[in-house]
């Protein structure tokens, strides 16, 4: 019998399992897997084997890739991928990470010719379950600045790398016409020659499907990658509805799992070369537009959708804040549902008010790209599952619409190619960044830091120009963004920093890239200027007896 201190946590038969399947071996070693599926996801998988300790670890390892996947990636999963993140196996053990795929895909075979539910949450899991950690039985690796294994990190930029313009549909505010905002503007752009994707990572209520006609499609799988979605010859989509087992199913997921389910579909789906991915996310500004805000790189942008009653101005200004929090620019604002179009004579009438929008934009000083009308027309469109912009391209609301994309391709011509200091003027030169130290490195905590390092660099030629270290004034609340303001600073590259600070550095007009692991200060510039460096702002990190003082 094999000693449980030898075994990885995730040995040994799973309670309540909904999937299970026994695979032997050409070697003659017998392997177990069960699965605990819910909701199109794996949420645990645990194995047994009788073979050697190679058989463990292959074992352990397939599994520990399995946590947390949807089925569609679990079934890309490849004894390739398991055997390099073993770091090899010797010659006659290479046969063990087959067996263990081949036994996770019988596993999977078997949920999918019987579905059923599984019995109770699985263990560990009270409502909904955590992000899946690093297989036991493999060595804990670094996590980047991201919170993503190496390996992780690489696969997402090495798809969004081929990527030109990112384009993010956001609002603070449901029900304001977003997702047919994103969709219509993917078909737009790909009439107008555009090589474009459209990913739907709404996870609660993706409607891309139904908007484009596509309920019921599934992407195909193979060699370790998703394939999307084929509209035409200009334009695919991938969408988290198309991964649902049940359409019906209600996706009750934490930050984590959003999280795992976004990079995912970053990391593995074959977009190819693209000139523009519009990304649909869903309303607010929580883990779904956190995490893509984090993930996608740079050159990026947002387009913010909101209509005209202050209603939803108040919960949209937030978006735009949230957009500076985060460094990602904002391309512009449209008012949609202003005015409603008679189906009968055509004349519009302000049903919602108008405006709206426009003032919002003038007041947070981003691009207003134009208005759109309520219009009957667009809703038996999107209920057809079809564009409205195709079906209707004569209506009052397909011709505003394409003034907008005008505006857009315009911009992505002119403006995308570089970062920008704010949301309309291209970065000058030189930029000024600050980074708080400890010891020479990045400091854990913004408020708690021993200096400044200023750096001047050049976005052009993305150089480091100069590079000073400065010692701030006593802490007191509130005081380190004016005074970064006042050195000149435009970026701040950041560790741990509180809410408070970071509002504090969107009124001083300071981008903060918050969220980065200790590393030299040439490291961090370098990735910002390379526009790798995609942290998302991270909450105080520091114990309560330390806050005598408020971190901001």
């Amino acid at each position: 019998m094999k000693s449980s201190r030898q075994l990885p946590a995730n040995f040994g038969p799973l309670k309540g399992a909904n999937a299970n399947a026994r695979v032997t071996g050409p070697c003659g070693d017998t392997m177990e897997f069960w699965l605990w599926v819910a909701e199109g996801r794996i949420l645990q998988a645990n194995f047994t084997t009788d073979g050697c300790a190679a058989s463990i670890a292959s074992g352990a390892m397939t599994a520990g890739f399995a946590d947390g996947k949807t089925l569609a990636a679990a079934e890309i999963i490849s004894p390739d991928q398991v055997l390099r993140a073993l770091g090899g196996l010797p010659p006659d053990h290479v046969h063990c990470p087959l067996l263990a795929v081949n036994t996770l895909q019988a596993a999977l075979a078997d949920y999918r010719a019987h579905p059923r539910p599984a019995s109770g949450p699985p263990p560990g899991v009270a409502c909904a379950p955590p992000a899946a950690a690093p297989s036991p039985a493999a060595p804990l690796q670094p996590r980047g600045g991201h919170g993503l294994l190496p390996d992780e990190e690489q696969a997402v930029r090495q798809r969004v790398s081929r990527i030109a313009h990112k384009l993010v549909v956001l609002s603070g505010k449901g029900g304001v016409g977003k997702s047919t905002v994103a969709a219509n503007l993917a078909v737009a752009l790909a009439a107008a020659g555009q090589q474009v994707g459209l990913l739907d990572v709404d996870v609660h209520g993706p409607s891309i499907p139904k908007l484009l006609g596509l309920e019921g499609r599934k992407p195909e799988a193979n060699d370790e990658e998703l394939q999307p979605i084929s509209v035409n010859d200009r334009l695919q989509v991938m969408s988290l509805g198309f991964l649902l087992v049940n359409p019906q199913d209600a996706i009750i997921w934490r930050g984590p799992m959003k999280y795992s389910a976004i990079q995912e579909l970053l990391s593995a789906v074959a977009w190819g070369d693209l000139d523009v991915l519009v990304i649909d996310s869903p309303p607010g500004t929580g883990d779904e537009p956190l995490a893509v805000a984090q993930l996608i790189g740079r050159p990026a942008a947002a387009i913010v959708v909101t209509t005209p009653q202050q209603l939803a101005v108040a919960d949209v200004r937030r978006s735009i804040t949230f957009c500076r929090q985060v460094g990602l620019p904002v391309l512009g604002l449209i008012e949609n549902m202003s005015g409603y179009v008679c189906p009968q004579c055509g004349v519009t009438s302000a049903l919602f008010k108008t405006g709206g929008g426009e003032n919002l934009a003038r007041e947070m000083k981003v691009p207003f790209l134009g208005t759109l009308p309520i219009d009957p027309q667009i809703v038996e469109a999107g209920d057809r599952g079809t564009p409205w912009i195709e079906q209707f391209a004569d209506s009052p609301s397909a011709r505003a619409f394409a003034g907008l994309t005008k505006s857009v391709l315009r911009t992505l011509n002119n403006d995308m190619n570089n970062e920008t200091q704010n949301e309309t003027t291209p970065m000058k030169s030189p930029l000024k960044i600050a980074i708080p130290l400890a010891g020479g490195y990045l400091a854990e905590h913004f408020g708690h830091c021993e200096q400044f390092a200023l750096v001047d660099a050049d976005p052009n030629t993305r150089n480091i120009l100069s590079t000073t270290q400065v010692t701030p004034p006593p802490h007191e609340p509130g005081l380190l963004p004016r005074w970064l303001r006042e050195q000149g600073v435009q970026v701040v590259i950041a560790g741990g920093i509180g809410q408070r600070a970071l509002n504090l550095f969107a009124q001083n007009g300071i981008t903060v890239r918050g969220g980065q692991t200790a590393a030299p200060v040439e490291q961090l510039v370098a990735a910002y200027l390379q526009g790798q460096l995609t942290g998302t702002p991270q909450g105080c990190v520091h114990p309560p007896e330390d806050h005598a003082k408020p971190c901001a």
